[in-house]
């Protein structure tokens, strides 16, 4: 608990751009002012973040965990391919893994707690087991209060390991199947919301499949009654390791003040899991994408974030976090190479009368 204690009182409250230089910058620009939407809000947000203007290191973290929870039929596939898909992703054969080389991104794949045992690969694979997978959920808890803990403290260990690297720019997915009924349910407990609204399809399941989902979601709160004012409580009892995990590797982020790019709902129910443990953590997350999976849009608005990117995706892995990392890279060129008025020796705009009607910036 010493680490998460020393994370959370370190978070600092995130301040945009206090002296006013960047969006000064950003203002001068030889362009209508705001015509650049929101690469000029990510471009502001890095700068303020990092309390610099360059990028020179892009890591994903992919958490990997399974749950116990599977062997209620909560998934179209079984609970192997968790192991099996960690093992593609180790091969470079994985979604992530080819967005990740298109936007120059380094994958850290991380074990929290898949069931079985993982081919070392040093340097790619980090074994951080805490157990080889969670409890049913519908029947009790995921794992103790001490294994929670452990969880969140172990994504916390994962990101500052990565810092002598640089990890600038830090995303973070997941890898898990039946990880969805979990998150669904941290959801719910964090929030209040309608069942309906917080479980969705995951792997595809639809009619009498996604019915019985619902319900499982609804006996796991009522088998373990999660405290909705305590999130190490709704961790553990109707958690994941590797949502935990991601829940560290955000608190992690935010206190050494690295911008974290969160992916779909899984990711998403990670930073909320974050957010309610340190709230100030809400100032350094990025949201990449909005899922396809229901309960991903409720989560994005009690966290406060638009995501840059609908593609109607649901992967999970990171996929949607690294696609999004091109485009805050792209804003932070923009900062750094695009000519003021002065510089380029073009005439600003006559009156302010003539700019463009854009939506005030906050």
């Amino acid at each position: 608990m010493e680490l998460l204690t020393k994370t959370t009182r370190g978070i600092e409250e995130l301040s945009l751009d206090p002296q006013g230089e960047i969006r000064s910058r950003i203002d001068g620009w030889a362009i209508p002012r705001g015509s650049l939407g929101r690469l000029e809000e990510l471009a502001l947000l890095y700068a303020s973040i990092r309390r610099t203007r360059e990028i020179t290191d892009k890591v994903v973290f992919t958490m990997a965990g399974d749950h116990g929870v599977v062997a209620e039929g909560v998934s179209a596939f079984p609970q192997e391919v968790t192991r099996q898909m960690v093992e593609n992703l180790l091969c470079g054969g994985a979604a992530v893994n080819v967005l990740a080389r298109h936007s120059g991104a380094r994958v850290t794949v991380v074990d929290c707690g898949v069931v079985g045992e993982l081919p070392s690969k040093p340097g790619f694979l980090k074994i951080k087991k805490i157990r080889h997978g969670t409890g049913n959920i519908a029947t009790g808890p995921a794992m103790s209060p001490e294994e929670a803990v452990r969880s969140v403290e172990l994504g916390i260990e994962t990101l500052e390991e990565e810092l002598p690297n640089g990890a600038d720019l830090v995303a973070v997915g997941d890898m898990g199947i039946g990880n969805t009924t979990p998150s669904s349910a941290i959801l719910a407990a964090l929030s209040g919301a309608d069942l309906k609204e917080a479980t969705g399809q995951g792997t595809g399941l639809n009619g009498p499949a996604l019915a019985h989902k619902l319900k499982i979601v609804a006996t796991a709160l009522e088998v373990n009654k999660p405290d909705p004012k305590d999130p190490l409580d709704v961790l553990a009892k109707v958690g994941g390791c590797e949502i935990g995990a991601i829940a560290g590797i955000c608190l992690g982020a935010a206190r050494h003040r690295r911008p974290v790019i969160i992916d779909g709902f899984i990711s998403s129910a990670g930073a909320l899991l974050a957010a309610h443990i340190e709230p100030r953590v809400k100032g350094y997350l990025i949201a990449s994408h909005l899922s396809r999976e229901r309960g991903h849009r409720l989560i994005l608005e009690k966290l406060g974030k638009r995501p840059i990117l609908d593609l109607e995706m649901c992967l999970g892995e990171g996929t949607g976090a690294v696609l999004a990392m091109g485009l805050v890279e792209a804003s932070v060129k923009l900062l750094t190479q695009m000519a003021t008025f002065n510089e380029a020796g073009v005439s600003n705009a006559i009156t302010e009368q003539v700019q463009p009607n854009y939506p005030p910036r906050e």
